[in-house]
């Protein structure tokens, strides 16, 4: 049986994501990350690498894998990590309802 985000649970690990969205994550924060990483609709949203290791931007992966993938048309983002970051923020609001407003960085 997947893991079912519980908000009120599960709220302490989006700093530790923010702090660090690339690279090992604590166990708790790691099962978050795979309960985000799956979505019964078949869409989820992805990072597009636009220029290898230089800009990055949002995009939507289809239902159906032989239908294009929609690439959003901004921000353009020029760290991986704060793109990883609002993928976070994204699919935790698309889990839970609950908006995550808080800048990659103060």
């Amino acid at each position: 049986m997947p893991y079912k985000i519980d908000p009120a649970v599960d709220r302490q690990y989006i700093e530790e994501m923010r702090r660090n969205p690339i690279g090992a994550h604590s166990p708790g924060l790691q099962r978050v990350l795979n309960s985000l990483r799956t979505d019964k609709s078949g869409r989820q949203v992805i990072l597009v690498v636009l220029k290898p290791f230089e800009k990055w931007v949002l995009g939507e992966m289809p239902a159906d894998r032989r239908d294009p993938i929609t690439i959003e048309d901004g921000p353009v983002f020029t760290s991986r990590e704060e793109a990883e970051w609002e993928i976070f923020r994204r699919r935790w609001f698309q889990r839970t309802g609950e908006n995550i407003n808080l800048p990659f960085r103060d």
